[in-house]
């Protein structure tokens, strides 16, 4: 993979960097039990008693941690949405159920910084939704930091605030989703003949056919470039339209270029 389940292992102290250092709320993480107090996490795979409920496994991690309150667990089974299959025992429980178990455990100590590993897995269209306004209000309404993974960008681009995108092992690139997603937008260009504009564009331009129209990926500045480019060139221009890419789109941007970055100096 790209590495975020394994970034998510280093900054929790329980995989060991070949080089450099993590660190949380401005302290190293290693052997850092006290920063580590502060952090509730989901980590992928995470386990459960099968054969105690789900309420029991709250309340035996949270006599354990030292933070037991039972009108806490009762509104985090609220609010995870479990409260139907609290009582059950949690090795029936689906995946999607589990994931919310899972949940409802990192928020057992009230932590400062929440950290999820791929949180909505398993949980059908209704749930992620559920899920995604959940967290959405642990920021908004309780002040918490939520340090979120997930290869759902469409998730990712409704509920997070600022984005690092992993290829590889590295950042390629990171910051606000909005100010990442305005740098370029794509721009649908209805022109004639449809292969000499292509062929005009993609000396400059990432471009695509599709259903007749060509779609550049571009600034936004660029749209009158593109117009004149094609006029200068005898291309009969009869439509451009801008609309701003999706993460998802921008993702398989950047990465593809890092892509044939490597390729090209290889």
């Amino acid at each position: 993979g790209a590495g975020k389940t394994t970034t998510i292992r280093i900054l929790l102290d329980l995989v060991r960097p070949t080089s450099g250092e993590a660190r949380l709320f401005g302290q190293p993480t290693r052997r850092a039990h006290d920063v580590l107090r502060r952090v509730g996490t989901l980590v992928e795979g995470a386990t459960f008693y099968p054969y105690l409920s789900g309420r029991k496994n709250l309340e035996v991690l949270a006599r354990t941690g030292g933070y037991y309150d039972r009108e806490r667990i009762d509104r985090l089974i609220r609010q995870v949405g479990m409260e139907d299959r609290a009582a059950r025992r949690a090795g029936g429980y689906s995946t999607g159920m589990k994931q919310r178990l899972g949940i409802a455990a990192a928020l057992l100590s009230d932590p400062d910084l929440i950290i999820l590993d791929e949180p909505t897995n398993g949980l059908d269209p209704a749930g992620i939704q559920e899920m995604r306004t959940f967290i959405r209000s642990l920021v908004k309404e309780q002040g918490k930091t939520v340090f979120l993974s997930s290869h759902m960008l469409g998730e990712v681009e409704q509920v997070c605030d600022r984005v690092a995108i992993i290829n590889k092992g590295s950042i390629v690139r990171e910051g606000k989703v909005a100010d990442l997603l305005s740098e370029h937008v794509r721009l649908r260009i209805d022109a004639s003949p449809i292969d000499k504009a292509s062929e005009v564009l993609s000396d400059h331009w990432r471009v695509i056919r599709s259903d007749g129209v060509l779609l550049a990926e571009a600034a936004r500045e660029d749209a009158p470039v593109i117009v004149r480019k094609l006029v200068e060139q005898d291309v009969q221009v009869f439509e451009v339209s801008s609309h701003r890419q999706s993460l998802e789109s921008f993702f398989l941007s950047v990465t593809q270029e890092e892509s044939d970055g490597q390729s090209v100096s290889g």
